[in-house]
Formats: structure tokens, C-alpha cells, sequence
């Protein structure tokens, strides 16, 4: 790991070039967007002695792939090789300020300012290029870590060269010139990862790996409901064990140990008494209580007048949508090392916000978040439940209470119990379509499941968006169990009930479900990604239900549009649901890596099969049934459908969100392909076996 000392010696062996990042400025030369990005964000980079370049980045590799397409991004503007750039992520002493990785914000966000920085940086090694070889800078180009002279080639000098052991630190005037998108070489074109290699063989590092000198592992003391109060804990007996110690600070019971399972073993022996809830809502009420406790509506988006355009409907369609509470389920547990020592804090952690987690830590242990470090080793999964850092708060606690490095890695059953789940969501929607077959109005609730995407991409002249509640701001308050955002947060319920009305109405005039999108989108975009995806499905599409078990459903995430094409078979005696085929076009914008980008779609498809088909939290007064994989069922290579990607290309946009965009339509088009083949509407996700022989006995 590089130490703050290491970072003053290499910082004064290379270039270390400032950057003044004018976020104005960017908007107007590119189509990107930087909610919440700072103002005074400088993304920086070094230029060492032997020409290799750190890229040094706030945001966290976690499975997405951001570990080779933001060094592409900052090789092609920099005109160097790949393989000459080492990131540098999550390390809060080295990185700039970042709020996170989440959203699929990375390129994004981060891509532009880390461009542009790499844009002047160039700049500058041009300037002190011209002043080493005596001609003018206009003269000069780059290429492969060389500044040369266009017109005398052989007169050129190495980025290394030009670091001479020296710390340079220069303002750059202007505005230094993008390359042209036509021009590049690296960023776009389809790269292995650069952490292959190191994950199949197991030679990655993550943070339950971290290992230090007299660490100890913890095993905590934990309630067997939420709600559950602490009335007494005996630790005679765990103290006992040789080499056991005891920790406790405030509602925080631990027992420490050089081996983790004589830890567990000695947990095992403590006495505690719990006062546990008598009441409360379960997974067969939620919905009620959730309906019966919904804050007041705020509008999304609104236009037009409802009324006329309910009376110029053919045929008005009600209904209502119900999704339940999902695990992240992430195949790392969260995990955190934490040492305390000479007043300062170091914490190696299984994170998405390694900044966030330095002020939690800091107010834990009261000291200033400059005397806390987190750095952060590779993620295995997080999907937005890594931004929850509860291990790693304990794992501080533990070790200033105790005086010794702790590890705090979490077990399955603690994974699933205090996992931020994907919020419990109620949507109504009433929408109308004329004899035409076009939509006259839309009205849409969506009740304590966020707004994300839930703007419809269609034209709809009338129509009325709500949101009452959500897992952000002081939505959380209204639900039993802890919620947070879950991959696509919002986009996943919205386009499943979204894109489940619009069949309905497509089937309600008799018209195949790709026409009737067609007739309603006057997004070119939109229209461009939808004729994409039906060409390379190939599909003859009729009105449903047709009985092919054939289904479709589009919508937009994080810039990015999509639209996915399904095919399935039903077993009507069993009820189970097989998909055979799944297919996705997106167009994400700029595509960095396409390699990348397809693998980034796939294992998003795969992913959200789960919550479509299986994945459900049941609960009782804070209980939580599921503590293991042998009753939470995520999806197995066994029952994957042939899943196709096509990458819709629109460069001029710049990178846009790759991620989630695939995962939030998976639920929508498998729905509808099972009315397709059925004939019935599945309105509760998941599609379980019982589900679907439920509507099929209710006709």
C-alpha cells in the first residue's frame, strides 16, 4: 500500500501537474452532466522517472470495469501506452475528493475532469518540451510517452526525461484542446480487463484478505430482530478463553481473537437476553402498511389535463404493481481492517464511498477526518449496498477500544441482516389509448419506491407522475426494515410496471407490442435502440397474447437508453417460468471499452433474472427468514437463457451510465413475454412457480 511518505517521494520525483477544471466550461464543449459535483474538483495525475503514469481516482473498482476503461480514457488523452497506467482508487490520502461510486457515475462523472486534466497535462509537457529542444510548442505532438518535433522527428523527448527527478508544479493557460473522438486508439476499442488475470486466479486482494501485524478478528454480538433491545450480556465464559478478549463500546459487544473461529466459538458462549418486538408488519402485510403509511405525493413530472384525456380513451387500462424487498446479496460479504494508532485511524475496506466512510469513522472515533485513511482494495459486488459502512465503523470501534488492528468480516447471516434492501414498492397506474392507438393520458403513483426513470419515454400529451416516498431523504422512515438504493434504484419497479401498462394498452387495440411503441415514441433516440434490438432479435411480432412467449420493454437510466427483447417457455403445470433467450440493445453513448460494456450488460441481465424470477426478503416483526443462499435463490449458470447484447453507438453524447441501465427493463420483458405465452399478467414480482399457477387459476 503507498503511505502518505511514499506519496512525497514520488510526488517529487516525476511531474505533478495542477489542474483548474472549469465544470462550465465542459457542459458547453461536451453533452455531460455533473450533479453534485464539486466546483474545485482537481483531477490530478503523476508522470514518474521511468515514464509511468498514476491515475489517481476517489472512485472504487467493484466489478464494473472502471479499473481499465478510466486509464483508457487517461492514456488516449495523454498519449500513452495502456499498460503504462496504474490507478491509484479509493485511498483518501491520495485520491481527490469523490462522492462515491454509485449511479454509474464513473466515466460520467469522473471521465470529463480526468480528460481534461490529462488535456493539459499534455500541454504542459509540450511546453517544457519546446523549452528543452529550442523550438516553438505549436510545432511539437505526442505519441506514445514522446514529445516530438513534426517537423524534425528525430528531435523528441521522453515524459520521462522530461520529470528529470523534479517535483514541476505549472498552471496551464487556456483552454488545452480534447482529442478529436475520431482519433483514438485506446479509449473505444475492446480491451481485456486489466484485473482478469488476478481475480480468476484468486490473486486479487479485498479486504477481508488484509492481514497485520497482531490483528485480531472480531465477532460481534448481534440481535436476532430488528427492533431487538440488549438487556443483558454475560461474557464471563468468553473472557475465559485463552486469548480472548472482550470488547465492548456502548451497544457494540464483541469478543476478539488472533484465530476467527475461536472468536466465533467464544461468542458462542455468551449469555445475552433480547427484548424483541411483539409487533409489526411481515412480508404478507407490507403493502398494506406501506399504503396505509405513505407521505404525501410529490409530483415527478406533469403535462397537459388528465380529464380530456381520459375521455378521449377507446379504453381506459387500471392497475396495480407490487414488488417486494431484495437483498444486494454482493458474493463479498462486507468486510473492513481498521488500525488506531498515535491518534490516527487507517481502515482497509470493502466500500463505494471511501470519503463518506472517512467522516463516519472520524465522528465514531471523534478525531478529525484528516487523521482518518480509508483505502480500498477491490470490491467484490456492491450494487449500492456498499455504500452502507456499518463493518467498517465497527471494525474502528473495535480497534481503538482494544488497542490492537481488527478485522470485522461478515458472515452470510449478517450480510442478509443488515443489508440495505431494495424498498418494497407499490405502483398504480391508469392510462388510456384511443381507437388510433395512441396513449391520451397517464397517471402514475409510485408508492415508497424512488422516481428513478420514471418519466415514461413515450409522448404522452396528458399526464401526471408521482412519487410518495423512496429509499433516499427520509423515505427510509416509512419502512420496517433498512432501505437503500439497489442497482437502478427506482428504474427497476418503474419500467416493470411502466412497461407492463403499455402492453396492456397495445393489447387492449388488438396492435403487436413493437408497433405500439413505435407509435408512441417520438424519441429518435429511443426509436433508434428499439428497431436495433428487433433487428437482431428477428422476431414476426402479433398482438399479444400470441402464445410464442415473446415479449419487449424499453426504457432510460443514467443517460443511457435501452430496450430488451424476451422469449420464454412456461411450464402451465409447475408454473415455472424458463427464459430462453434474453436480449438487450443500449445506447450508452461514448462506449469506452465495448468489451467491457457487453460484459457490464450481461451480468446485469443475469443479476435482475433474480429479483424476476426468485429473489425475495420474507420478514416477521424485524425477523429476517433468509440467512443463507440455500433460501435466498440468486441466479445459476444452470437456468441462463442465451443472453445477446448490441451496443447502440452515440459518441457525440459522451460516456454515459453502463452499469444498471440493462438490469432495470429484465422484470418488464420477462412479464411480458409471460403473458405472451399465457395470456395472464403477472403484477408481483417475483414469478414464482406459485404465482404463476395462481394467475392461471384466476384466469
Amino acid at each position: 500500500m503507498t503511505t502518505r511518505r511514499d506519496f512525497l517521494k514520488i510526488s517529487g520525483q516525476g511531474i505533478f501537474v495542477m489542474f483548474t477544471v472549469d465544470i462550465t466550461e465542459l457542459l458547453a464543449r461536451r453533452t455531460f452532466q455533473f450533479r453534485g459535483y464539486p466546483t474545485d474538483f482537481n483531477a490530478y495525475l503523476r508522470i514518474g522517472e521511468d515514464g509511468r503514469v498514476t491515475l489517481f481516482t476517489g472512485k472504487i473498482e467493484m466489478g464494473q470495469g472502471i479499473h481499465t476503461s478510466l486509464p483508457q480514457m487517461l492514456a488516449e488523452e495523454l498519449d500513452v501506452p495502456l499498460e503504462m497506467v496504474d490507478p491509484v482508487m479509493g485511498d483518501t490520502a491520495l485520491c481527490p475528493w469523490d462522492m462515491g461510486t454509485f449511479g454509474s457515475m464513473s466515466s460520467r462523472f469522473f471521465g470529463p475532469p480526468m480528460r481534461k486534466a490529462a488535456a493539459e497535462a499534455k500541454a504542459v509537457l509540450k511546453e517544457l518540451a519546446a523549452e528543452r529542444l529550442g523550438v516553438p510548442a505549436e510545432r511539437l505532438a505526442t505519441r506514445d510517452g514522446t514529445v516530438f518535433d513534426t517537423q524534425d522527428p528525430s528531435a523528441s523527448v521522453t515524459y520521462a526525461a522530461l520529470a528529470q527527478g523534479r517535483r514541476i508544479e505549472r498552471e496551464v493557460p487556456g483552454d488545452a484542446p480534447l482529442d478529436d473522438p475520431a482519433d483514438y486508439t485506446v479509449s473505444g476499442v475492446a480491451t481485456t480487463r486489466r484485473d482478469a488475470v488476478a481475480k480468476v486466479t484468486g490473486a486479487a486482494l479485498y479486504a477481508a484478505d488484509v492481514r497485520l501485524p497482531g490483528m485480531m478478528y472480531a465477532k460481534i454480538l448481534r440481535p436476532p430482530a430488528h427492533g431487538s433491545t440488549l438487556v443483558s450480556a454475560n461474557t464471563a465464559r468468553a473472557a475465559a478463553v485463552p486469548g480472548a478478549v472482550v470488547a465492548r463500546d456502548d451497544d457494540l459487544v464483541a469478543v476478539l481473537h488472533e484465530q476467527p473461529d475461536v472468536a466465533e466459538s467464544a461468542l458462542d458462549t455468551v449469555e445475552a437476553r433480547w427484548e424483541r418486538p411483539t409487533s409489526g408488519p411481515n412480508d404478507a402485510t407490507i403493502f398494506h402498511h406501506l399504503e396505509a403509511n405513505a407521505p404525501p405525493p410529490r409530483v415527478v413530472t406533469e403535462a397537459g389535463d388528465l380529464a380530456p384525456g381520459r375521455a378521449a380513451a377507446a379504453h381506459v387500462v387500471e392497475a396495480t404493481y407490487l414488488t417486494p424487498y431484495w437483498s444486494h446479496a454482493p458474493m463479498e460479504p462486507h468486510a473492513a481492517v481498521a488500525q488506531v494508532e498515535e491518534g490516527k485511524a487507517t481502515v482497509w475496506a470493502s466500500t463505494q464511498n471511501p470519503f463518506t466512510l472517512q467522516n463516519e469513522v472520524a465522528r465514531a472515533l471523534g478525531m478529525p477526518p484528516e487523521d482518518v485513511r480509508i483505502l480500498t482494495p477491490f470490491v467484490g459486488g456492491g450494487f449500492g449496498g456498499k455504500t452502507n459502512n456499518r463493518q467498517a465503523v465497527e471494525a474502528a470501534r473495535l480497534a481503538k477500544a482494544s488497542g490492537r488492528p481488527v478485522q470485522v468480516s461478515w458472515t452470510r447471516r449478517e450480510e442478509f441482516f443488515y443489508d440495505t434492501f431494495n424498498p418494497a414498492t407499490i405502483i398504480k397506474v391508469a392510462s388510456g389509448v384511443d381507437a388510433e392507438g395512441r396513449i391520451t393520458f397517464w397517471d402514475y403513483a409510485n408508492l415508497h419506491g424512488g422516481d428513478r426513470s420514471s418519466a415514461p419515454a413515450y409522448h404522452l400529451p396528458n399526464h401526471r407522475v408521482t412519487s410518495q416516498g423512496g429509499w433516499g431523504g427520509d423515505g427510509p422512515r416509512w419502512h420496517p426494515l433498512s432501505v437503500g438504493p439497489w442497482r437502478g434504484p427506482g428504474a427497476n419497479q418503474n419500467h416493470f410496471a411502466m412497461e407492463s401498462q403499455v402492453d396492456l394498452m397495445a393489447q387492449a387495440v388488438g396492435v403487436d407490442p413493437v408497433s405500439f411503441r413505435m407509435t408512441n415514441l417520438t424519441d429518435e433516440r429511443m426509436r433508434r435502440v428499439l428497431q436495433a434490438a428487433a433487428d437482431v432479435f428477428g422476431q414476426a411480432w402479433k398482438p399479444a397474447p400470441s402464445g410464442e412467449g415473446v415479449g419487449v420493454a424499453v426504457g432510460t437510466d443514467a443517460g443511457t437508453f435501452v430496450a430488451a427483447m424476451a422469449k420464454v417457455r412456461v411450464d402451465r403445470r409447475s408454473g415455472t417460468v424458463t427464459v430462453e433467450r434474453l436480449l438487450c440493445a443500449q445506447d450508452m453513448g461514448e462506449v469506452i471499452n465495448p468489451q467491457g460494456a457487453r460484459i457490464q450488460m450481461e451480468g446485469g441481465m443475469t443479476q435482475a433474472l433474480g429479483h424476476t424470477l426468485t429473489e425475495e426478503i420474507h420478514f416477521d416483526r424485524g425477523a429476517i427468514r433468509e440467512e443463507n443462499f440455500d433460501a435466498y435463490a440468486i441466479p445459476r449458470f444452470s437456468w441462463l437463457p442465451k443472453i445477446e447484447t448490441v451496443l447502440v453507438e452515440s459518441p457525440e453524447l459522451g460516456p454515459q451510465g453502463g452499469g444498471e441501465p440493462a438490469t432495470t427493463v429484465v422484470a418488464a420483458v420477462v412479464a411480458n413475454a409471460v403473458h405472451d405465452a399465457l395470456g395472464v399478467r403477472l403484477y408481483r414480482l417475483p414469478f414464482t412457480p406459485a404465482r404463476v399457477r395462481e394467475a392461471l387459476a384466476s384466469g
